[in-house]
């Protein structure tokens, strides 16, 4: 599991996408099976690029943009089916909860064969329903009128709640 802060997830969603200066690595042998985002705002459902680009620039300075998770595969499944593997990884980790964007890499092992992983981006805000611009997005959540703050923070099955001794 990673953090990413401020300035930093625009630039991690292009590499695992292999984007921009990123593309270079697929014209070295490795492949991008298949990539995938969801949950995405209105405003970024076509090109998640937008979404990372409005954490980086309008997320709290101290704030965290992005998680993400980089899990091994199995090479015996073929790469479609290693996709649906992390479709259902996906749905049963974060669900409809949380936006996100993955990419399943294959380099070359140290042994000859394949090595296939998956990057699992998402952010830490809430799918909550409100429809919020992108500097409305990622400000400070108001619990007693969320429609005026950001989308609430929180990952995970106590997510957003205040927890006691």
């Amino acid at each position: 599991m990673k953090v990413g802060k401020k300035g930093k997830a625009a630039p991690h969603a292009a590499y695992i996408v292999r984007e921009g200066q990123y593309a270079k690595r697929l014209e070295r042998g490795e492949k991008l099976e298949a990539t995938e985002a969801g949950n995405m705002p209105a405003w970024a459902k076509a090109q998640p690029q937008q979404f990372w680009h409005a954490a980086d620039v309008f997320e709290r300075v101290n704030g965290t943009t992005y998680r993400e998770m980089e899990i091994a595969l199995p090479r015996e499944l073929e790469p479609t089916q290693r996709a649906e593997l992390v479709r259902a990884f996906v749905c049963q980790e974060i669900g409809e909860h949380h936006a996100y964007q993955w990419a399943i890499h294959t380099p070359n092992a140290a042994d000859g064969g394949e090595q296939p992983h998956v990057h699992l981006m998402f952010s830490e805000r809430q799918c909550d329903g409100i429809e919020r611009d992108p500097d409305q997005y990622f400000k400070r959540y108001n619990a007693k009128a969320p429609e005026k703050g950001g989308a609430r923070k929180g990952y995970g099955p106590s997510a957003g709640k205040t927890l006691t001794a």
